[in-house]
């Protein structure tokens, strides 16, 4: 009988990390996360960045923006969305991560994340990454479907205690071992 137990190695998919950030949160907020995957600095991308050929290079994608105006993506999301929105994504796993204001921004909380997702589903990527709304307070987000996150939402503005947990959290729900 054998009562060790047994270790199976598995093998990190290759993720990266493409963020958008005015203020830095965001960007601050990729580097956490990239930090916690073992993803190094020349993985971890600005959006403004993007291209086909880098894209394909990664097998998961990790895609983080901020809220802005009236419940928007930040401004460098509008080319890469177009250049992701028209790639063939099938058999890439894609992970949200989204950053907001819930008390000053209740009505569009994190709805960036959400616009990233609807402008992504006919691509073919499998997403990852939902999360429940339990211990946020916002009053509505287009990143809520059926009632989960479709990724990590930050509120680094009033939560900021709150993000490395909500992280953490996120992390175990993501597709990234083989």
């Amino acid at each position: 009988i054998f009562a060790g137990s047994i270790k199976i190695k598995t093998k990190m998919k290759k993720i990266g990390i493409f963020y958008g950030s005015t203020t830095g949160t965001t960007e601050s907020v990729a580097r956490i996360i990239a930090k916690k995957l073992g993803v190094s600095d020349e993985n971890v991308h600005d959006a403004s960045k993007l291209t086909k050929e880098l894209v394909e290079g990664y097998e998961v994608l990790i895609l983080g923006t901020s809220t802005w105006g009236d419940g928007e993506v930040q401004d460098d999301w509008y080319d890469a969305l177009k250049i992701l929105a028209g790639m063939n994504l099938t058999g890439k796993c894609v992970a949200l991560f989204g950053c907001g204001d819930s008390e000053s921004y209740s009505d569009t909380f994190c709805d960036g994340m959400g616009i990233i997702h609807d402008d992504l589903k006919a691509t073919g990527c499998k997403f990852c990454g939902s999360i429940p709304v339990d211990g946020y307070t916002f009053d509505n987000s287009k990143a809520v479907i059926d009632g989960k996150f479709i990724g990590v939402a930050i509120d680094d503005v009033n939560e900021d205690g709150k993000t490395e947990e909500r992280i953490d959290e996120w992390i175990k729900t993501l597709c990234i071992n083989n």
